[in-house]
């Protein structure tokens, strides 16, 4: 483990880090415009690691932008004299950011313009980030190189989705990266550390915060090595958590691999978050899990945080056979086509076999260190679509199960509201006097429904904030000549799912 400070940038001094930045703007090499500029087919296009339709976008063109998404986005060798028009070329040729390829000029790493959540404290939402060049653009398919850095991926912006994006005092991006999501947490937390144990993503990872001009404390090592002793509001990580058979660290893909059997790094980062969160810290997981025969998922997942006294909800959104898992990842390794590929997979088969794994979950895991006397353990499968960010769902979690969790008597004298986001659907014969369903359904998050009842709908429905619970139930028992010990005991269950999943609120929150 090393705990020095790493570099703020690879080779390129505080002067050359604002020179470069100044220039980037001043091509208008940001995401707006660069986006604007290549089209939608030219987005759509990359999308696919197709360079083809943005080429012709900026076909013909060798202004400073077009020389920068050239250069960097699609990959392309440029002019010496395009690319001095663009930029400091000799910092960046040292650094190894550029290289010479006979007279012309390439990418060493990758810069792209990234934009993420909307700011909290009013900066700017337009940044770059910094990371290995995309693999695999236009068919091109090659080995992919033990310590390559990952640039943005549906894998980190789905992390970024769900995290919560509440103020926090200090927040962990374990395993960095590229250092994107440290680069999101800079904008609603005090404090933000870095950990990696890729040497090279640190060093990259400082370039991105350095260009965004983002304090992050970037540190080496592996899991909480790097911040023995200390105490955070908010973890996040998308770890390696590929379940890859062992092999030597020069052949193991750092980016996705670790060194535990199975899902054994996940459990790690779950299992020792506690000693690592605040009273009400909150641990973000974006992995994969093993699914064998011996236990049920659910019960292995949960039992990752007994003893704790933390929180667990786990939400699979995915899951995969062996087959197509190791698929995709032999794929992402660059082996397609490759001599290497059918004895990789026999590999793997016969890893999964001995680990008795026959498939693979993929999804979310929240730890909160509640305190609570009864830790709330939720583990469940939603393949269902969801609308994003997820982020505000989940950090509204805790408050929600501690609503859905009151005593009877509380419950009802509170005071809920519906959220905003919930309509009233109704399902029934067409013609029909009465419809057969009525369901009240979020249109944010996970989009939750709930079907009603007479009855319940009616509790629900004037869930305004301005009644207590108990009162809404004795007007709409009345109305309905309904007995209100029989109307609370049919409401109560519906408003404590409610308010566990997010349909009704504190009015007072």
């Amino acid at each position: 483990m090393n705990r020095e400070p790493i570099e703020r940038a690879e080779a390129l001094a505080p002067d050359d880090v604002r020179d470069l930045r100044a220039r980037l703007l001043a091509a208008g090499y940001t995401l707006d415009a660069v986006l604007e500029r290549i089209g939608e087919a030219g987005q759509s296009g990359l999308l696919r690691n197709s360079t083809v339709p943005a080429e012709v976008a900026i076909a013909g063109v060798a202004d400073p932008q077009a020389t920068l998404i050239r250069l960097w986005l699609l990959q392309l060798r440029v002019s010496e004299v395009a690319a001095a028009h663009a930029l400091d070329l000799s910092p960046l040729l040292d650094a190894g950011i550029l290289r010479r390829d006979g007279d012309m000029i390439r990418a060493g790493v990758d810069i792209r313009p990234y934009g993420g959540d909307q700011p909290v404290r009013g900066e700017s939402d337009s940044g770059w980030v910094v990371s290995d060049l995309a693999p695999g653009m236009n068919q091109v398919t090659t080995p992919t190189r033990p310590d390559y850095v990952l640039g943005v991926s549906p894998a980190s912006t789905s992390l970024a989705q769900l995290t919560a994006r509440r103020p926090v005092g200090s927040a962990l991006d374990l395993g960095t990266g590229c250092g994107v999501q440290a680069l999101h947490l800079g904008r609603h937390a005090r404090r933000v550390v870095g950990t990696d144990v890729n040497r090279r993503a640190l060093r990259l990872a400082a370039l991105t915060a350095a260009l965004n001009d983002a304090d992050i404390d970037l540190r080496e090592g592996s899991l909480y090595g790097p911040v023995e002793g200390e105490r955070f509001d908010l973890i996040v990580t998308n770890p390696p958590y590929v379940m890859s058979p062992p092999t030597t660290d020069a052949a193991r893909l750092t980016y996705r691999e670790g060194t535990f059997g199975g899902d054994g790094l996940v459990r790690a980062v779950v299992e020792q978050a506690p000693a690592h969160l605040t009273d009400g810290g909150m641990l973000q997981v974006l992995g994969n899990w093993a699914m064998v025969d011996a236990v049920p998922w659910q019960e292995r997942l949960a039992s990752w945080v007994e003893g704790t006294g933390c929180d667990l909800w786990v939400v699979e959104r995915e899951r995969l056979d062996i087959y197509d898992y190791i698929e995709i990842w032999l794929t992402d390794a660059g082996l397609a086509g490759s001599p290497l590929w059918r004895p990789r997979y026999d590999q793997w088969l016969d890893y999964f076999s001995g680990l008795g794994i026959t498939g693979v979950g993929m999804g979310w895991l929240t730890l909160t260190n509640a305190h609570r006397d009864q830790p709330d353990i939720e583990v469940e499968s939603w393949p269902h679509a969801v609308e994003q960010p997820v982020g505000p769902v989940i950090a509204r979690r805790s408050n929600a199960v501690t609503a859905a969790t009151l005593a009877v008597g509380d419950l009802l004298q509170g005071r809920w509201r519906l959220d905003g986001s919930v309509s009233e659907e109704t399902i029934g014969e067409p013609g029909a006097a009465d419809p057969a369903h009525v369901v009240l359904r979020s249109d944010t998050g996970l989009r939750r429904a709930i079907e009603v009842s007479t009855l319940t709908g009616g509790v629900l429905g004037a869930c305004d904030g301005e009644l207590s619970l108990g009162g809404i139930i004795g007007a709409v028992a009345s109305l309905l000549s309904v007995p209100v010990a029989e109307a609370i005991a049919e409401t109560v269950p519906l408003v404590r799912r409610a308010l566990r999943e997010g349909l009704l609120v504190d009015a007072g929150a």
